[in-house]
């Protein structure tokens, strides 16, 4: 466990990365990848074709696995939008920078503009930067997209169910009446260029083709340069559209409707790169924030085989799809079964490319770029632990094929012999329960002492940390 400490203290002021021999190259070359995220809400375990979906066809993003390496234990930085999505931004959970869970609104809460993001990783190199869709990680103009490293911003500043009109619910039925009456003028988001609003209500009908019509405008604006784009989509969050040519009255059919609607665009990115000769030196990283939002029903997805979904720490909470293509350096049709998280991104990202970074304290991503070799290798992963963080404890620690959830009483499982975690194994195995629960406290007591304080530390703007000027 302080091996794990020690790492995470050493990345904190972190030098040169370039840790392979393939990746030196890599660097030596200044060859450098051009990288595209896409990140989906709420997109189940089981929402792709690839990954066992026994209605959902999503020819794009399979040809992105066959092309590339998917992933069969990858999970989010934690099981709800906000967190999970600034530990994919800057390789830290909730607890390490102090931040909530969901963001509302212009929320006094954000992602304090201090905290290192990939973006401005990869932006002393020469990458053109973009964000296009859902950021939720603060709407004032020190939190949005262009103040956290990237040129240009055009999308939603958090999910797109939010700012309803009174009277409106998100239960299922009144979800089946939105979708078969089209009714996205009963949400009132703001659609930003930048750090100005175009418009509002978003007409949720066209949102998804115009995230992909600006992803493919900044693609091609920035073909002679290394670029880095997320592409973050608002849905299948609810309430879910697609647009007319795509639409059915049956709501029943509006979830796969939407995974489809996602898949046809990401096809188009793929087709862009393809037309304009980039698709050999394009890293595309496919995933989604967190699990599928299961009380929704047919609005929502699923994790199937894992349990639970969305909200929790059940492997269905976080184990999410994990697709990453490269065929300069990702050997076709791999498949790997070594634990590996969104929190790696940054540290990954910036050994690939040979970024010099400081961050603004111990970050819990590691380095997992040997996977992209051999994915057979060793995940970092395995040997300390993979954790899962709310509140201000550790809510479940995985330590190889082990997890532990710590709740009363407590749940330990098998995952290679039960990834459906139906077999409470702490009274059979209750020194692997106590071993992990140790490494789970210290763990825990190691953030608290790291963590970035929401209510103590005041930057030179005078905000407190994670905190918007008021």
């Amino acid at each position: 466990m302080w091996n794990h400490i020690a790492i995470l203290r050493t990345m904190a002021f972190a030098v040169l990365l370039t840790a392979t021999p393939f990746l030196r190259a890599c660097a030596a070359d200044d060859h450098r990848p051009n990288i595209i995220i896409v990140l989906t809400d709420d997109q189940g375990y089981q929402d792709l074709g690839c990954y066992g979906s026994p209605n959902i066809e999503t020819p794009h993003v399979d040809r992105l696995a066959a092309e590339g390496m998917r992933f069969t234990d990858f999970y989010s930085a934690f099981a709800v939008c906000s967190a999970s999505r600034a530990g994919l931004m800057t390789g830290c959970y909730k607890l390490r920078i102090s931040m909530p869970g969901v963001l509302g609104p212009h929320s006094k809460r954000a992602l304090h503009p201090d905290e290192i993001t990939i973006a401005e990783v990869l932006k002393p190199l020469g990458y053109a930067t973009c964000f296009v869709g859902k950021w939720h990680l603060g709407d004032s103009p020190e939190t949005l997209p262009t103040a956290q490293g990237f040129d240009h911003y055009y999308g939603l500043p958090y999910s797109n169910d939010m700012a309803r009109k009174k009277g409106w619910r998100n239960d299922p039925d009144a979800l089946d009446q939105i979708w078969t009456e089209k009714r996205w003028d009963i949400y009132q988001n703001e659609l930003y260029d930048d750090q100005e609003i175009i418009e509002s209500p978003v007409n949720q009908v066209t949102l998804t083709d115009r995230y992909a019509e600006e992803a493919i405008k900044f693609i091609r604006d920035s073909s002679d340069a290394p670029f880095y784009l997320q592409l973050a989509t608002s849905m299948p969050h609810v309430p879910l559209f697609v647009s007319d040519d795509r639409f059915q009255s049956d709501p029943h059919t509006a979830y796969k409707a939407t995974i489809e609607h996602i898949d046809a665009c990401v096809g188009q990115i793929m087709a862009t790169l393809d037309e304009l000769g980039l698709t050999e030196n394009t890293w595309i990283i496919y995933t989604s924030d967190n699990g599928p939002w299961l009380p929704k029903k047919h609005h929502g997805g699923s994790a199937l085989p894992l349990r639970a979904g969305k909200a929790t720490t059940y492997e269905g909470g976080m184990r999410v799809p994990g697709i990453m293509r490269w065929p300069a350096k990702i050997k076709a049709g791999s498949v790997c079964s070594q634990v590996a998280a969104s929190v790696d991104l940054l540290p990954t990202i910036a050994t690939v490319v040979g970024a010099e970074y400081g961050m603004n304290g111990p970050i819990d991503g590691l380095d997992i770029s040997n996977l992209l070799s051999d994915p057979s290798s060793q995940s970092p992963h395995d040997e300390v632990g993979y954790f899962y963080c709310s509140h201000n404890r550790v809510d479940a620690v995985r330590l190889g094929k082990w997890k532990l959830k710590r709740k009363e009483p407590p749940e330990l499982y098998n995952l290679e012999a039960d990834i459906s975690e139906q077999t409470n194994q702490v009274t059979s195995e209750c020194q692997v329960a106590y071993k992990l629960e140790r490494v789970a406290a210290s763990y825990e007591r190691e953030m608290l002492q790291t963590a970035r304080p929401a209510w103590q530390r005041v930057d030179s703007l005078g905000r407190q940390h994670g905190k918007v000027a008021q």
